[in-house]
C-alpha cells in the first residue's frame, strides 16, 4: 500500500490501509472538516498511465454520483493527490456477499432479504440510466447491520434509463469487447454485444441461485467453458420453492426480451416471498363478523372445477332465467391457479385476465377464445385492473395482495402488445374508464384516504362520490356515462353487501342488497341492469342482474360458484369457476413429510394435544351443518369422531374435554366431553359474544376474549367449578389464542397499533415482546416457557423461529414450505406442540378456470 498512516490527501487524513484490488487501493480516513471516517479509494501509480484504467475510475465516480440510495455505496468526495485520482466513500463494517458465500448458501429467508435489497438498489440506478454490467458476490458488501450495498460501477453504462445511450467515448472501446465477470455475464455480454439493464438482471438471477445453492450457476474449470454454459445451459434445478425458482430462472432467460422487464417489477416479485404486512390486531366485534362471513364464504365454494367441466358440457347446468336454451360455457383456461379481473377486448375478440399459475406471481395475459393458449402481457405483480377506451390495459403494477379480489397497486396504462407501462396513480384498489369520454382521460378509481383511514370512489380522480369505512370492489362506469356502479361491503375484509350506483352529483342508489357474498360486477351492454354475482345464506355465488329500478332476476346459477367479470357488447359473459378448500396439513413426529388430516372440504383452527397424538379441530364444510362441527382424531389418520356443533377452541391440558364456542342466539361456550359424557354449558354472565378461548395450564379455568352490552371487547378468566366469567388484564389488552405460559403467569397480547406485549395474569404492568419482526406475531410457547414460537401467517413459505423471551434472541425453528404452492392464498392458522417435534398447519387453496358464456337470458 503506497500511502502511509498520517498521510494527507485534500482534506482527508490517512489511518491505515483496508484493502487493495485489481483496480485501486482503499484505505481508513479521517475527514477532518466533518470529522467522519471515511473510505478513500486511490488509483495506484502504476495504474495511473492507463488511459482504460482511469476510464473506469472516472466511470464509477460519474456513475454514483448520479444516485442516491441506502443500497448503493455513497460517494461524498473526489479528488487527485499528487496526480492519483481518488474517490471518498462512506466506510462501511462487514464483508462482500462472496466471503459470506465461501461458507455455503445461505438460509431461504437471508436470500430472500438480501435479493431484495440488490433489486432495490438495481432499481435506482437504473432509474438514472445507470447499468452496473460487472454485478457478482465481490462487488455486493454486507454491512453488520444487515444492510446490502452495491459497489464498484467501475464498468458501468449510463445514459437513458433504459440503457441506451452510453458514455461519451466509451462506445469505441467497447463495441465487441466482453465486458464483466465470466460466471456472471449475460449472454450478451459474452457475445460482446451492446447490453442494457437486463445484463443485470441475468447477472442478479446467477447471484440468487448461489445464495440459495452455496454453488455458481454457471462454474466450469476454465473461462471459456462457463461463458459455453452461460449461453447454451441452465443452471441444474435447486430444492426451493417452485414460483421462486421460477422468478430466478426468469432473470436467467438467455433473451433479454424474456426477462423481467425491470429490476423494480423483480423487486416485488421477490415481495411475494417475504414478510408482508398484516394488522396483528385481535379480533374485534366486526372482525369476529368478518372472519364468520369468510368462513361461510370458503364453505360454499369447494366443488370440484371437473364437475363444473362435465356437468356443463352434459347440459346439467340449474339455470333459471327466461326461454328455454341452455347457456353455451367455452373454457379459456386450462393451468392450476387462480385467476384474478378480466376484460373483452378487441371487440369481444379477445380476452385480458391476470392469473397466478402454479404459485408463480401474478401477471397478466391475453387469450383469444379460437385458439386457447394464453400469452404473457405483462411483468410480474402487475394485475389487470380495466381497459380503456383506447383499447390499452389499465393495470396495477407492483400489486400487492390484500384480501378476497382486491389488490393495491400504482395505476398504470400499457399497450395490449405488451409495450412499456405509463404510471398515473399510486395506492389504486380498483379502476375503470368512462367509455363515453373522447379523450379517455375520465378515471374513476376507488382508494383509502390516509388521513381518514377511509376507501373512496372518486370519479374523476379527486372528486369523492362514495366514501365508507368498510371497502369499496369492482368500480364500473355506464356504457351510458354518468353512473357508476360497484359493491359496497360495510365490513372491512368481509364480502357482505349491496350493489350501490352513483352519479357524478354525488346521489347514490342502492339496487339490491342483504347478500351474503359479493364478489364480480360488470354493466349489460346498454346500461340498462347491473350484472353481478353475490350469494344469500345457504346457496353458492351465483349471476344476477338488476336494473336501475332495483328489479333483481337470476341469470346463472351452478353448484360451483360462479363469478361475473364482464360482458361483451353482443351479450356475452366472461365468468370464473371457482373450488375453495382449507386443508390440515401435519408434520406429525416419526411419520414422514406433510399428511393431509382434513375431513371434508374446509377444515381449519386445528390444536394439538401436547403429544401431538391427537388433533381437535373445527369443520365448516356445508355438510358438517350450519354451525359447524367440533371434530377430533389421531394424528396417525384414524378415522374423525365428531364431538358436536361449534367451533373448535382447544383440548384440556388432560385431553378429556374440548372448548368450543356455539354460534346460537345467544352464542354459548360449551365444554365438550372427547370420550363418555355429557356436553357442559358455561355460566355466560354478562358477557353477551365471544372471541377465542383458551384453557388454563392447570385444566380449572379459562381466559376468553368477549364484551358486554356496550363495552369494548377484553379478556375474561372463568372458573369450571362454576360461577361468573370475571374481567381479567387491563382493558384494551388483548389475549391471543395458545399463548398462555406454561406456569400460567403470563399471555401475549395485542393493544391497538403497539407491539406485542406479555400481561401478567394475577396483576402487574404489561412488558413488551421484544425481538419481533413486522408481520410476525406468537404461535405458542416452548415447553420450558424459555420461547415462543414466532411467524408469519399470512407468508408461505412461513418462516418460524423461536423468540427467547427473556433476551429477544431469535433463533431459526422451521421453514414451512408446502410441496404444491399453486392457489395458496395464506396459512391460516398453526399449532405446533411445546417440544417443537410436531406442527398442523391450515392451507387454504383457491383455485379457478375462466369461462365466456353464450346464451344467458
Amino acid at each position: 500500500m503506497g500511502l502511509a498512516a498520517g498521510t494527507r490527501a485534500g482534506h482527508y487524513e490517512i489511518l491505515g490501509p483496508l484493502g487493495a484490488g485489481g483496480m485501486a487501493e482503499v484505505y481508513r480516513a479521517r475527514d477532518t472538516r466533518l470529522g467522519r471516517e471515511v473510505a478513500l479509494k486511490v488509483l495506484p501509480p502504476a495504474f495511473a498511465a492507463d488511459s482504460e484504467r482511469v476510464l473506469r475510475f472516472q466511470r464509477e465516480a460519474r456513475a454514483v454520483s448520479l444516485l442516491n440510495h441506502p443500497n448503493i455505496l455513497a460517494v461524498y468526495d473526489v479528488g487527485a493527490h499528487h496526480g492519483l485520482p481518488y474517490l471518498v466513500t462512506e466506510l462501511l463494517e462487514g464483508d462482500t456477499l462472496s466471503k459470506r458465500l465461501a461458507q455455503g448458501a445461505l438460509p431461504l429467508r437471508k436470500s430472500l432479504d438480501y435479493a431484495q435489497q440488490v433489486a432495490r438498489g438495481l432499481a435506482a440506478a437504473h432509474d438514472k440510466g445507470v447499468v452496473h454490467r460487472d454485478l457478482k458476490p465481490e462487488n455486493l458488501f454486507v454491512t453488520r447491520d444487515g444492510i446490502v450495498k452495491i459497489l464498484d460501477f467501475g464498468l458501468a453504462k449510463y445514459g437513458s434509463a433504459s440503457g441506451g445511450e452510453a458514455l461519451a467515448g466509451e462506445l469505441a472501446t467497447e463495441k465487441g469487447a466482453t465486458l464483466g465477470t465470466v460466471g456472471y455475464m449475460s449472454p450478451e455480454q459474452v457475445r460482446g454485444e451492446p447490453s442494457d439493464h437486463r445484463s443485470d438482471i441475468f447477472s442478479f438471477g446467477a447471484i440468487l441461485y448461489e445464495m440459495l445453492s452455496g454453488q455458481r450457476a454457471f462454474d466450469a474449470p476454465t473461462g471459456a467453458e462457463k461463458m459455453v454454459k452461460i449461453l447454451k445451459e441452465d443452471p441444474p434445478p435447486l430444492a426451493v420453492p417452485p414460483a421462486l425458482d421460477q422468478v430466478m430462472r426468469h432473470c436467467l432467460e438467455k433473451n433479454p426480451d424474456d426477462r423481467f422487464h425491470s429490476a423494480r417489477d423483480l423487486g416485488f416479485a421477490l415481495q411475494a416471498f417475504s414478510t408482508s404486512e398484516i394488522s396483528g390486531s385481535s379480533p374485534s366485534r366486526l372482525t369476529q363478523l368478518a372472519a364468520a362471513r369468510r368462513s361461510q364464504w370458503l364453505q360454499k365454494s369447494a366443488i370440484a372445477l371437473a364437475f363444473v367441466a362435465v356437468g356443463l358440457a352434459a347440459g346439467k347446468l340449474l339455470w333459471s332465467g327466461r326461454g328455454t336454451a341452455l347457456p353455451a360455457f367455452h373454457q379459456l383456461t386450462f393451468r392450476r391457479g387462480r385467476v384474478g379481473a378480466a376484460r373483452f377486448v378487441a371487440a369481444g375478440q379477445t380476452v385480458v385476465y391476470s392469473a397466478a399459475w402454479e404459485g408463480a406471481p401474478p401477471q397478466i395475459f391475453a387469450v383469444q377464445p379460437e385458439f386457447p393458449e394464453s400469452r404473457s402481457t405483462g411483468d410480474a405483480m402487475s394485475v389487470l385492473a380495466a381497459v380503456t377506451p383506447a383499447g390499452e390495459l389499465g393495470i396495477l403494477r407492483n400489486a400487492r395482495y390484500l384480501h378476497h379480489t382486491e389488490w393495491l397497486g400504482t395505476l398504470a396504462t400499457q399497450p395490449l402488445d405488451g409495450g412499456a407501462p405509463r404510471d398515473l396513480l399510486e395506492g389504486v384498489e380498483g379502476a375503470d374508464w368512462d367509455p363515453t369520454a373522447k379523450t379517455g382521460q375520465r378515471v374513476a378509481v376507488v382508494r383509502q384516504d390516509a388521513s381518514t383511514g377511509k376507501m373512496r370512489l372518486e370519479f374523476p380522480v379527486g372528486k369523492v362520490l362514495y366514501e365508507t369505512a368498510g371497502w369499496i370492489s369492482f368500480p364500473r362506469v355506464s356504457p351510458l356515462g354518468g353512473l357508476v356502479a360497484f359493491l359496497d361491503h360495510p365490513v372491512l375484509n368481509d364480502s357482505l353487501g349491496s350493489v350501490l350506483v352513483v352519479d357524478t352529483a354525488g346521489n347514490q342508489k342502492t339496487l339490491s342488497s342483504g347478500w351474503a357474498a359479493e364478489a364480480g360486477l360488470a354493466w349489460s351492454p346498454g346500461g340498462r341492469e347491473v350484472v353481478f354475482s353475490a350469494t344469500r345464506a345457504g346457496s353458492t355465488l351465483a349471476v344476477y342482474a338488476v336494473n336501475l329500478q332495483g328489479g333483481l332476476r337470476q341469470l346463472l346459477g351452478t353448484p360451483d360458484r360462479l363469478m361475473v367479470l364482464d360482458v361483451s357488447a353482443d351479450g356475452r359473459l366472461l365468468v370464473t369457476a371457482e373450488t375453495t378448500r382449507s386443508a390440515l396439513m401435519a408434520s406429525i413426529e416419526g411419520q414422514v413429510g406433510e399428511r393431509d388430516l382434513s375431513w371434508l372440504d374446509h377444515s381449519f383452527r386445528p390444536h394439538l394435544s401436547a403429544d401431538g397424538r391427537w388433533l381437535l379441530f373445527t369443520e365448516g364444510a356445508t355438510a358438517a351443518g350450519p354451525h359447524y362441527s367440533v371434530c377430533l382424531r389421531k394424528t396417525d389418520g384414524s378415522p374423525v369422531v365428531r364431538l358436536g356443533e361449534g367451533t373448535a377452541l382447544g383440548l384440556s391440558p388432560d385431553g378429556k374435554w374440548a372448548l368450543a364456542m356455539v354460534p346460537s342466539a345467544p352464542a354459548q361456550l360449551v365444554l365438550l366431553p372427547t370420550g363418555a359424557g355429557q356436553p357442559r354449558t358455561l355460566d355466560r354472565g354478562p358477557v353477551e359474544s365471544y372471541g377465542f378461548g383458551s384453557w388454563m395450564p392447570d385444566g380449572k379455568s379459562i381466559l376468553f376474549l368477549g364484551h358486554e352490552p356496550g363495552q369494548p371487547e377484553r379478556a375474561y378468566l372463568q372458573d369450571l367449578t362454576g360461577g361468573k366469567p370475571r374481567r381479567a388484564l387491563p382493558e384494551g389488552f388483548l389475549p391471543l389464542p395458545e399463548t398462555i405460559s406454561p406456569d400460567g403467569s403470563v399471555v401475549a397480547c395485542r393493544r391497538e397499533a403497539a407491539p406485542y406485549m406479555l400481561c401478567p395474569l394475577a396483576g402487574g404492568a404489561p412488558r413488551p415482546l421484544g425481538g419481533m419482526e413486522p408481520g410476525e406475531m406468537p404461535l405458542g410457547w416452548s415447553a420450558d416457557g424459555r420461547f415462543l414460537y414466532v411467524g408469519n401467517l399470512s407468508h408461505l413459505p412461513m418462516d418460524i423461529c423461536k423468540l427467547e423471551v427473556a433476551t429477544g434472541r431469535r433463533l431459526p425453528w422451521k421453514l414451512i414450505r408446502p410441496a404444491d404452492s399453486a392457489g395458496l392464498v395464506d396459512a391460516s392458522g398453526i399449532s405446533i406442540t411445546p417440544d417443537g417435534r410436531s406442527y398442523v398447519c391450515t392451507y387454504v387453496r383457491i383455485l379457478n378456470q375462466l369461462f365466456t358464456v353464450a346464451g344467458a337470458p
